[in-house]
């Protein structure tokens, strides 16, 4: 059953940054894009890199380690060398508060 975790204030992201935070056994990091908030998973499935350390371009994550690209608001490869997807999760804005549904 999914549980709803805080884990961000509005306060802590300005457009075009993010955030990461471990909730149980997940890497999870949280966007803002434009005002709008995205959550995925925070390591790279190519080689494991923290993808919070990389940049965002537009909608995309580029990661640190390799370059390999993913859609934030999909978590789908936008270029290669990662082949697998990475997880996205449901945001909701509480007050100020940025939670997130995880499994």
């Amino acid at each position: 059953m999914p549980k709803t975790v805080r884990i961000a204030s509005v306060d802590e992201l300005q457009p075009g940054q993010m955030k990461a935070v471990d909730v149980d056994d997940r890497r999870i990091a949280v966007a803002n894009l434009g005002g709008a908030y995205f959550a995925f998973d925070a390591v790279c499935t190519h080689a494991g890199a923290a993808l919070d350390e990389g940049e965002i371009d537009g909608e995309t994550v580029v990661c640190p380690m390799h370059g390999g690209q993913f859609n934030i608001k999909t978590g789908g490869v936008e270029s290669p060398p990662p082949r697998k997807a990475i997880a996205t999760y449901k945001v909701q804005v509480v007050g100020r508060d940025i939670h997130v549904e995880v499994p």
